[in-house]
């Protein structure tokens, strides 16, 4: 698929076939939801996802939240003429998991010209928060 052509009408489905191959897929992230200025996804706990005790690991949240603001910022641009760049992603983890899903809701919160900022909270599967993250995406031309 031409990421270029990317739109919040994308079936979730073409874009998780798209992405199985990449970390994304490696990771076990599923897109499941999609709208205009927010963007929903499942990670399962598994030996790829956890430290070696089985405790969710800090950078597959991070990389959890990177995948969902970067698509989101993705989907709010004209990718013909723009490339999103990930430039800053910080992090609080504030609890544990050791089994089943996690999701990540992101929300974009600065949508400007040459930068977005998103915030991504990861929970538990009874809503408990796990991870609070903010991302800043770089909105550049891709004659740059």
């Amino acid at each position: 698929m031409d990421f270029s052509l990317l739109t919040i009408d994308t079936p979730l489905e073409l874009i998780n076939e798209v992405t199985k191959e990449s970390l994304v897929g490696n990771l076990g992230i599923l897109i499941t939801r999609i709208e205009d200025g927010e963007v929903e996804a499942s990670m399962p706990l598994s030996r790829k996802t956890c430290r070696p005790d089985g405790m969710l690991h800090g950078g597959s949240s991070l990389a959890l939240a990177e995948t969902l603001a970067g698509l989101g910022s993705m989907l709010l641009v004209d990718s013909k003429d723009v490339d999103v760049r990930g430039i800053q992603v910080t992090g609080n983890h504030t609890g544990s998991v050791t089994e089943g899903d996690v999701t990540a809701v992101a929300k974009i919160i600065h949508r400007g010209n040459q930068t977005h900022i998103w915030n991504v909270d990861v929970k538990n599967q009874d809503g408990r928060l796990i991870s609070t993250a903010r991302v800043t995406n770089m909105i550049v031309n891709r004659n740059d």
